[in-house]
């Protein structure tokens, strides 16, 4: 069986704004939100090739638990046919979004089933609110659970993003930010630096390490701030020099990448 690897790039919040809690309807419960994602070159890779006994078998992270293995199980609904996946990380733990995209995208090629993007887009939100995006497959603002993305330019950039090691409680943060509720920002154009998020100062509260990586990165970038519901902190840069520079300049407790932006997922041309 031939082994084909795929990427399966990470994406930065831009800013996150928490604008309430859905009460009725399919995602009741859920929190409404407004937020600019940003894909990255830094990726996880998703190596998969195809069975044809209709077994799905996975070597990585969380075993069967792992999103890679819940979308390729998802997508199979389609056809008879199986496949192997392998997951390499490089991204930090959180990156499963991503991975479970880049499975639907890569096996919906392998196991020719020509399913469109509006088609993926829906399966991949039964797996998460964050996986349509990576199939949308180009830089967004995100309304919603996320669901409702538009297209957005974005000026070229570079990133240094500190990596604490810590495991974040999502709805925990979340319940917290409800005390504190944004206005919707008015986009395009977006400009470096707009918005906040809303659930930085919960988390920083929680998890002193998210606490020292973004305040020593805004000794240097004031405009530093936390991406999604953490624990990653970023700053950006406009040239690669500049972010390679301060990340040479790191603690030695610190961890972290330089990354580039990308104007578009490398897999974006697959269902087309």
């Amino acid at each position: 069986m031939e082994l084909s690897w795929y990427p399966a790039p990470g994406k930065l919040n831009l800013f996150l704004h928490v604008l309430g809690r859905r009460d009725e309807g399919e995602y009741a419960g859920y929190h409404e939100l407004q937020t600019v994602f940003r894909l990255i070159d830094r990726s996880d890779r998703v190596a998969i090739s195809v069975r044809d006994d209709g077994e799905i078998r996975f070597s990585g992270l969380f075993g069967e638990d792992n999103l890679c293995v819940r979308a390729a199980r998802l997508l199979q609904s389609h056809t008879r046919k199986g496949c192997e996946i392998t997951l390499e990380k490089n991204l930090p733990i959180g990156g499963g979004s991503s991975d479970a995209a880049t499975v639907l995208l890569a096996l919906n090629r392998a196991w020719q089933l020509r399913l469109k993007r509006d088609e993926l887009l829906s399966l991949g939100a039964k797996l998460g609110a964050d996986v349509p995006f990576f199939l949308y497959g180009r830089n967004a603002i995100a309304e919603g659970i996320g669901e409702r993305l538009e297209a957005l330019e974005l000026r070229p950039a570079w990133y240094l993003v500190l990596t604490p090691q810590v495991s974040v409680s999502t709805k925990e943060t979340f319940e917290s930010a409800l005390t504190h509720r944004s206005k919707r920002l008015k986009i395009p154009p977006f400009l470096s630096g707009q918005g906040a998020n809303d659930l930085e100062a919960a988390v920083v509260a929680r998890y002193p390490d998210v606490a020292a990586g973004l305040a020593w990165l805004r000794q240097h970038r004031p405009q530093a701030r936390m991406t999604g519901s953490g624990a990653c902190v970023f700053a950006e840069f406009e040239t690669e020099a500049e972010a390679r520079a301060l990340h040479s300049a790191l603690p030695g407790e610190m961890r972290g990448f330089v990354a580039r932006g990308l104007e578009r997922h490398p897999l974006y041309g697959f269902t087309d």
